[in-house]
């Protein structure tokens, strides 16, 4: 009985650990999710080479399911294990329940189970042949038999993986109507790049491919539009083979540009070879992570010692970056050099085969006031090559940054010369974030202040839509974007935006020297958005030229003037005895009642 393996219950399911079986797992519980996988992963292994005898039972549950053409789920699995009574055999209710977590690729994971059964088989031949050559009537070479035993089962096992091959290969086979069902390319950003896909960005040495290739980066890790095409969110993988150093400048200067934090983009400073073990390493890595974009920076850098013009090996390097796109289902970027002459990318073409998309990037021009970026569309393989795209560089000043000698540190960023933005709708979150930079209104505002700030200005907006704009406000951090940016504002802003800065609505000091765009005037001699001395007291309170509180009493020619901007006060501030209008007021809504206002609270209206 030594050729017969325990069948452990449902609370004996997994001694060895949780982990250890994963990949079996995983393979369930993908074809339950993905029932189309399962004639491929039936051409890669055979219920024996499943380590756990309950998961070969459930394998035979799950293809008797699907040749069946019913649902794979945990019910299914349920009804059909108890009609044959070996659900507790199988692991129970709960363990149904739980491979239903395990949904991703199972052919992916398909090849892990039959590596791994290929080495037990190994270790279990191993094992023979000491046990053989160490008992007392061993004679040398009567272990070699276990050899030829082990090669033809091997033969026999890859020949019946899946019955016969023939009928696996015609299972696979589809009709017309059968290619709906089929997944189509799902865009990463507009018709250039798309996901689960191979692309390349190549161009002469010096001709900004890594500017470019930044910039989408940037522009999926955040979600915006890239220079007009649309962009799927989602986390890069960024692998810098080359130029590492200098990675960090260029990331800054797009922060500063766009007035934003470059989220969801991840920098590996150094390359992995592509034909060395590491990579396994970096595809099981990526697997876990599931990135929507992958970078390699460059091809070359993680293909060393490959001869590059050698169709063959260069082939076997493509394959294994293929290996990366199946695991994750990510786009895969490589940057590639062209050679001395031409367009093509250097050495072997027997990679441009493979791609999806392949853009070229080149440069003309001396320095950065003339110098054009043109973006080409090399190869598109299902979709139409778009126009040409061209850029202008834009130089940034990183600040806090100098050279030894004094001098600043510097980069540039990417600046269509084609593309505008289109004008922004009004009423819409977006819009109001614009009117907001504009204005220069805090960042660390709320939105109950930015609700009461819209009233004062006749703004009339849903209260869900101004909370939408400050979150936006919050998570981008500065309000250099729209400057930097230019985007279009409307032209019928209310009136005081046209003309000059709206009033602050208030606020403790701290606020201001926390926010570095203050729009507070500067004290005398100080920096923009110095905070300016605390006003004192309030004197008593009078009425200037008879008045009472609301009317106005006297024509602003003949009123006091605020000490700070000179501006006639009204009404309640003048009321109160303040020497500062609401603006000018860093304390304002904080000084304590009057007596001569002892039931009034704190100010809530303008000067």
């Amino acid at each position: 009985m030594s050729n017969v393996r325990h069948m452990h219950g449902d609370d004996q399911a997994d001694p060895h650990g949780s982990e250890q079986y994963d990949a079996e797992r995983y393979v369930i519980g993908g074809c339950m999710h993905n029932p189309k996988a399962i004639p491929a992963v039936r051409g890669i292994l055979t219920r024996t080479d499943f380590a756990l005898p309950q998961h070969e039972l459930l394998w035979d549950v799950v293809g008797y399911l699907h040749d069946e053409g019913q649902p794979i789920t945990p019910l299914t699995l349920r009804l059909e294990l108890e009609k044959r009574k070996e659900l507790r055999r199988a692991g129970g209710i709960p363990y149904l329940n739980q491979l239903g977590d395990y949904a991703l690729d199972a052919e992916y994971h398909a090849h892990i189970v039959r590596r791994d059964a290929d080495l037990r088989a190994e270790a279990d031949l191993g094992r023979r042949i000491v046990q053989r050559a160490t008992e007392p009537d061993a004679e040398p070479g009567s272990a070699v038999t276990f050899i030829d035993d082990y090669l033809k089962r091997q033969k026999e096992r890859a020949h019946g993986r899946s019955g016969d091959p023939a009928d696996a290969l015609l299972a696979e086979l589809l009709d017309a109507s059968s290619l709906d069902n089929m997944p189509t390319l799902e865009p990463l950003v507009g018709d250039l790049l798309h996901l689960d896909s191979l692309a390349r960005i190549i161009g002469p040495s010096g001709h900004m491919k890594s500017f470019v290739t930044i910039d989408l980066a940037a522009h999926v890790g955040t979600g915006m539009q890239w220079h007009g095409h649309h962009v799927r969110q989602g986390t890069v993988v960024y692998l810098v083979a080359e130029g590492a150093r200098g990675i960090r400048k260029r990331v800054r200067a797009w922060e500063k540009h766009y007035g934003l934090k470059m989220d969801n983009v991840l920098f590996l400073p150094r390359p992995v070879q592509a034909m060395g073990p590491e990579w396994d390493t970096l595809i099981e890595a990526m697997r876990r992570l599931q990135p929507q974009m992958i970078i390699i920076d460059t091809q070359a850098r993680v293909s060393v010692g490959v001869e590059e013009n050698s169709n063959t090996e260069v082939g076997v390097v493509i394959e294994r970056v293929e290996d990366l796109r199946r695991a994750t289902g990510a786009c895969v970027l490589v940057i590639h050099h062209t050679g001395h002459v031409g367009e093509h990318g250097r050495g072997a073409s027997s990679a441009k085969g493979a791609l999806q998309s392949e853009l070229h990037v080149s440069k003309k021009g001396d320095n950065a006031k003339n110098i054009v970026v043109t973006v080409k569309v090399g190869k598109q393989k299902d979709d139409e090559e778009s126009g040409d795209i061209q850029f202008g560089l834009k130089v940034i000043t990183l600040e806090g940054e100098a050279k030894p000698d004094g001098r600043p540190v510097t980069s540039v960023v990417l600046e269509s010369i084609d593309y505008q933005p289109a004008e922004l709708v009004k009423g819409t979150p977006e819009w109001l974030v614009a009117v907001l930079d504009r204005a220069q209104v805090s960042m660390a505002w709320g939105s109950p202040r930015v609700i009461k700030w819209c009233t004062e200005y006749g703004i009339q907006m849903r209260k869900d839509k101004i909370e939408e704009a400050v979150r936006i406000r919050k998570r981008r951090g500065s309000f250099d974007a729209v400057q930097d940016a230019r985007i279009a504002l409307p032209p019928d802003l209310p009136r005081d935006l046209e003309t000059q800065l709206p009033h602050d609505q208030g606020g403790s000091s701290r606020e201001t020297t926390e926010t570095p765009s203050s729009n507070l005037p500067p004290n005398p001699g100080g920096p923009p958005g110095d905070v300016p001395p605390r006003p004192p007291s309030p004197r008593p309170a009078s009425k200037a030229g008879g008045g009472t509180e609301g009317d106005p009493g006297e024509p602003d020619d003949k009123r006091p003037l605020c000490t700070v901007c000179e501006a006639p006060l009204h009404g309640y501030r003048l009321d109160r005895g303040y020497d500062t209008c609401l603006a000018c007021d860093p304390e304002t809504g904080s000084h304590p009642d009057t007596p001569q206002h002892p039931t009034t609270g704190p100010e809530r209206h303008t000067a």
